[in-house]
């Protein structure tokens, strides 16, 4: 299964105001893996950013001055979504401003992201798993334990990365491993839940039993037989 995770940074709020994608960041997840493919562009949206949205993303008019238009990115922007299942969250805002961009441009391949991929809205799935909690993505980080520190402002690719690691998080406790690597009744063979973790992270300490602790144990079951009861550490 070919997952995109998918972010942008826009100019305002709303795409019928006339404001444009101005960032598009993307990571691809395969059989639930990160891949290392990713794209990623500042987009020149021929308009002004209105302020409120620098305060938010930092992206400013100056800078986005010599980016491409939209129309020059799309072509690859299409080969790369194209036949996945976008990852987004808060889904219907990126849509919405994705197809307007698509409708601007004449004899586009899709004039609907519809057209293109299938979508899987993070924020719906966070809100039936969470009901009545903030489900923002900084709230999911928190609740998931995920570090998002270098996060001071929204950025397209690092919220998208930041997202990945979210939905697996949010979606890894549903998954039965197969770790005796069997077939599954589809045919294929399950894949383990990866969690990405500090490449700096210290071993596990492990504390073994005291001869008293499992002189313990023995004796709990021995009661258990006594009871007629089964234990597995007898057979």
């Amino acid at each position: 299964m070919r997952q995109i995770v998918l972010d942008t940074e826009t100019t305002g709020l709303d795409p019928k105001q006339g404001h444009r994608v101005i960032e598009i960041g993307c990571v691809e997840l395969l059989n639930r893996r990160l891949t290392g493919n990713t794209f990623h562009v500042y987009i020149n949206p021929q308009r002004i950013v209105e302020q409120e949205a620098i305060q938010v993303h930092g992206i400013t008019n100056e800078y986005l001055a010599d980016k491409p238009v939209f129309s020059a990115i799309a072509k690859e922007f299409v080969e790369f979504i194209k036949g996945a299942q976008l990852v987004i969250h808060n889904a219907p805002f990126d849509i919405g401003f994705m197809d307007a961009e698509f409708a601007r441009i004449p004899n586009i391949v899709a004039q609907k992201s519809a057209e293109i991929c299938t979508v899987l809205d993070t924020l719906d799935m966070a809100r039936q798993l969470h009901p009545g909690q903030k489900n923002n993505l900084d709230a999911l980080c928190r609740r998931y334990g995920i570090d998002n520190s270098h996060r001071e402002k929204h950025g397209a690719l690092l919220d998208s990365e930041i997202l990945a690691d979210v939905y697996l998080m949010m979606t890894g406790g549903q998954t039965d491993l197969n770790l005796s690597g069997k077939s599954n009744k589809e045919g294929g063979v399950q894949q383990e839940i990866i969690r990405r973790l500090p490449s700096d992270r210290k071993a596990l300490k492990v504390v073994k039993a005291t001869a008293d602790e499992i002189a313990m144990h023995e004796q709990r079951l021995d009661l258990v037989l006594k009871k007629g009861g089964s234990c597995l550490w007898r057979q």
